[in-house]
């Protein structure tokens, strides 16, 4: 209970500290600059309250002014993760999550995985798919200071067709769930789409995710099957545009990718099975691939465990090996990256595990942790505010005890952690 009250104290007097004008001077020894592609040595942050205001090798340090001494490490940007369910993941029983488990069930425990999130070094996550707006509200209670965790993005409900990998499927058609109406996010037909589009918005949703292919972790058939017409997918963009959202598609097939991709969506999530066609297609419509290439490993370890039937377990893979072989076709094509690891597959503040897949698959170290920071950032559209680390920017920085330029795998051991100026962590 000390330790409990300690910890609060200490965070409460960070936070009520920087609303009263506080000014931080970060030392850095290394400083990664992912606008560039450098590695900066010996430089100094001039932070603010929540802002970055100056960056440089020296700097008049104001007498009010705490220092941060992070001379001996590699400070870098707050990591971005673009695909996360962050408020939950697996428990012990695959049949019990669908049915003994309620949305209030879900809320109980979001928080623990934010905290974790915010703690593995990522300060702003895109959370791509909830039950019950449980995501809208943990996002909100993160803005107001009540719950610790990252800057989020939420999706509210996947938006999906009758019988798709967004539909619960495998079960006695005798068998009713009952959800109020919109809730499900199931939506057939270009006006019901773009009514479950506007009912997401209502409700909160910073990005619109709908399901352009089949799935794995899912009971129906396929894996990447278009399970959206073009006209519907056209509309769920179209929608999400005039309501000034991006729209990110869930598509593991080669055809339901090209079909998202000439439908306008910012982003492919997973895209296990782009083909030639299909990258050249992301390419040239500057079309970012956000591919959750570490996920294999933990499916086919955990997931037998987990009570998944074997129709799943045999659909990852199928699917793993070609996911991790088409993401180097798109690196090496010059397709955009951004960095996302559908947390929440595995146990949240792993986040950092899958830097050592996309470097083994194509991309430099420097590469990846551009994909986490500046390009995340531009893909959600909060690069003028996040993604590096320049004056003008929020104070979102993270630090490790050796380059990850040279051991891409220290991210996965972050020692400092601040988000918008408060220090959430500082081994």
């Amino acid at each position: 209970m000390r330790k409990f009250i300690t910890t609060s104290v200490f965070l409460l007097v960070t936070t009520i500290g920087f609303c009263q004008n506080k000014t931080t001077i970060i030392k850095a020894g290394k400083l990664i600059d992912v606008e560039t592609g450098t590695v900066l040595l010996n430089q100094m942050i001039l932070v603010r309250n929540d802002s970055i205001i100056q960056v440089a090798n020296k700097i008049n340090i104001p007498k009010e002014a705490t220092i941060i001494d992070l001379s001996k490490s590699t400070v870098l940007p707050g990591l971005i993760d673009c695909h996360t369910h962050i408020t939950s993941q697996p428990g012990g029983d695959y049949y019990a999550d669908i049915f003994r488990k309620t949305p209030v069930d879900v809320a109980i425990t979001a928080h623990i995985y934010a905290k974790r999130t915010l703690e593995a070094g990522f300060t702003s996550v895109r959370d791509l798919g909830s039950a019950g707006l449980v995501d809208i509200a943990l996002r909100n209670a993160i803005n107001n200071g009540d719950v610790v965790g990252p800057n989020m993005y939420a999706a509210t409900m996947f938006i999906g067709s009758t019988g798709s990998h967004g539909d619960l499927n495998g079960f006695s058609p005798y068998l009713e769930f009952n959800a109020p109406k919109g809730m499900s996010g199931v939506a057939n037909g270009v006006d019901a789409v773009r009514a479950q589009v506007r009912f997401n918005v209502k409700n909160g949703a910073d990005v619109i995710k709908f399901g352009a292919s089949a799935g794995v972790l899912s009971e129906e058939e396929s894996v990447g099957g278009p399970q959206y017409s073009q006209e519907e997918m056209d509309a769920i963009v179209s929608e999400a545009k005039m309501w000034g959202r991006k729209a990110a598609a869930h598509a593991h097939g080669a055809e339901a990718i090209k079909m998202a991709v000439k439908a306008g969506v910012a982003s492919i999530e997973h895209g296990s099975l782009v083909d030639a066609e299909g990258i050249q297609l992301m390419k040239a419509k500057g079309t970012y691939l956000v591919s959750d290439v570490y996920d294999d490993e933990y499916i086919l370890s955990e997931y037998s465990k987990l009570g998944y039937p074997d129709k799943i377990i045999n659909k990852e893979k199928m699917v793993g090996k070609l996911q991790r072989e088409n993401f180097q076709k798109a690196v090496e094509a010059g397709v955009k990256i951004a960095f996302g690891t559908d947390a929440g597959v595995y146990p949240h503040g792993w986040n950092a595990r899958q830097f050592k897949w996309m470097t083994r698959f194509g991309l430099s170290p420097m590469g990846a942790i551009q994909a986490a920071t500046i390009n995340a950032a531009d893909l959600i559209g909060i690069k003028e505010k996040t993604g590096s680390i320049k004056a003008g920017k929020k104070a979102d920085i993270i630090a490790v005890a050796n380059n990850p330029i040279d051991d891409i795998t220290t991210l996965e051991q972050v020692q400092f952690v601040m988000k918008n100026g408060v220090v959430y962590k500082n081994n």
